[in-house]
Order: C-alpha cells, then structure tokens, then sequence
C-alpha cells in the first residue's frame, strides 16, 4: 500500500469554500420558499413565496390560494377577473370569451358566437386609434371595460339572428364614436356651460351646483338620464353625476342603460338606423343638421361592411 497523499492547505480551503457555497444555497432555496405569501383573494403563492396567477405561481410547489390540483387549475379568481374553459383566472379574450366559467365573462349570442368575436382588439383599435394621443378619452376607454359592463346587459348584441346582432353592435358604436370623437372625449365640450336641469322631472330633482352635460360613451344628458340611470345601475346620478367621467365601467354600464332602453328593441326590430339617430339626438333629423346625421350613417355603414353585414333600410332620419 503506497502511503497517502497529503492535501496541501490551499485545497483544504478550496473544498471548504465550496461545501460551505453548497450549504449556503440550500439554506437560501429553503428560504425562498419559506418566502412569506400572505396574497390576496384569488391569487397562488409559488413554491418560492410570490404572489400570482398562471403555472409558475399556481402550479408544481404552489402552496396557498387556488392552487392547480392533479394538473388540472382551479378558478376561484378575485373580483372582476375572468375563470377562463381551462380554469385560468385573467382578462381578455383567452379568459372572458369563448367558455368562460365565471367573473365578468363576454356574452353570448343565440348563434353560438359572442360579442367579442366581432368587436375585437383590432376594431377596437381601429376606432381609438384615430383619437389624437392628447385625447383624454384615449386612455380612459378600454375595450376590457366595456366587457364588465356588457356583463349587466346579455340582451346586448345577442337579440335576433347574428345579422341582427351586428347590425345592433354597428350602430352603437357607430353612435359612440360619432358622439365621443374616437373615443377622444369623455366629457361634452363646454357642457359646464350649459343647462341640462329640466325641473318638470320633480322625481329626479337637480342638485345645486351639479351639471347633467353630456358625459361617457353615448354622452348621457339631462338631469332625468342621470337619475334613472344611477337608480338602476348603482350610483348616485342626481348627487355624483361626475360619476360617469371617473368611473370607466360606470361610464360603459351608463351608455349600455340609455342604449338598452331607448335603443335596443328599435335596431333589432328592424326599425333602421335612422330610428335610433331620432332616439339620440332627434336634433339632427328632419333637416336639422344633415351633416352631423349622415356621419354618423357612415360610421355604421362602415362598421357593418367591416361585420360583413349589410346595414339594412331606413338608414336617415
């Protein structure tokens, strides 16, 4: 037997080092997943501690939340997000539209399509996109928003036959972006200015220093819209008219109300278009101002060849 080697000094240090780097990282992985979660509703906390959605926090190690079991996700997402077929929480199409579980998913029509397969991203961005980045409208419209709004009003583009609910998701758009300038404004142009009381409406009595000008999508106007309209979606229209240019959601769920009621069973009972311009701002027709009407007969041509659908009779008023 040949008599062992001795191993110098420098080496001694070197595997101490690294025996020492090794239990150092081990210690440093077990501390990251002892990483505090503490996430709230809806969300995973990983295998390291962090909070979020999707594999990497609700999958393999997943330790708290609506972690995936058996490799199949959960839902239980937090407010406002979408369960998507595959049991995903998020926003969006891949979550809201097409076999959505649960949260504010897209609506769907009697043909088995959806809303959201014709107002997609890409019309969405067709029309905004025209707004000047100044625009405040610009950042304040989100097509996300109009879906949680949409939410409250499943009748929305889903009456009739799939012609009748593009035909109906046409003209309101075509109303909105005649009324709003792309998506450019929130609020009417020196509507502080004007008078919108009308005191005969004595169940919605005007509040002082309050201007019912015309705000959101659809610009809701006169003391008696704001009313109605809080009273039925959830906000205090009389008191808090502001409500509408602050809130996008609200500002959507405002126009989808007015619309719904003073719209809807016109288009999709094939009154034409130029029924609907009489119901907005009756203003126009007749003469009134044929330039502003006939806009706004473009914008829903235009919408309704981008849907593939024709536009139907009675276009003007």
């Amino acid at each position: 037997m040949g008599i062992p080697k001795m191993i110098s000094p420098t080496i001694k240090k070197s595997l101490l080092a690294i025996t020492l780097a090794g239990i150092l990282a081990g210690l440093m992985s077990e501390s990251a997943k002892a990483h505090s979660c503490g996430c709230t509703s809806g969300l995973c906390c990983s295998q390291y501690g962090y909070c979020g959605t999707d594999d990497a926090y609700c999958g393999t190690g997943c330790q708290a939340g609506p972690c995936y079991s058996s490799g199949s996700p959960s839902c239980g997402c937090a407010s406002g997000v979408c369960c998507s077929q595959y049991g995903y929480c998020g926003t969006g199409d891949a979550y809201c539209g097409t076999g959505c579980q649960s949260g504010p998913c897209y609506g769907s029509g009697t043909t088995g399509g959806t809303v959201s397969d014709i107002v997609t991203q890409a019309f969405w961005n067709g029309i905004i996109n025209q707004a000047d980045s100044s625009c405040a409208g610009k950042s304040f419209y989100t097509r996300d928003a109009f879906f949680q709004a949409l939410n409250s009003y499943t009748s929305f583009g889903t009456t009739g036959t799939s012609d009748d609910s593009k035909r109906e998701i046409a003209a309101f758009f075509a109303h909105v972006t005649h009324e709003t300038g792309y998506f450019c404004y929130i609020e009417e142009i020196d509507g502080a200015s004007k008078n919108y009381c009308d005191p005969s409406y004595t169940q919605y009595p005007c509040t002082t220093g309050k201007g019912y000008y015309g705000r959101g999508p659809l610009q809701l106007t006169w003391n008696y819209n704001y009313g109605a309209a809080g009273n039925s979606i959830g906000f205090d229209g009389l008191n808090s008219p502001e409500t509408v240019a602050n809130d996008v959601v609200t500002s959507f769920k405002a126009a989808l109300w007015f619309w719904m009621n003073d719209c809807h069973s016109i288009i999709t009972s094939g009154q034409g278009f130029g029924a609907t311009i009489q119901n907005i701002n009756s203003g126009e027709c007749n003469g009134g101002n044929t330039a502003e009407m006939q806009a706004r007969v473009q914008y829903y041509e235009d919408y309704c060849t981008q849907f593939n659908v024709s536009p139907g009779d009675n276009l003007t008023c």
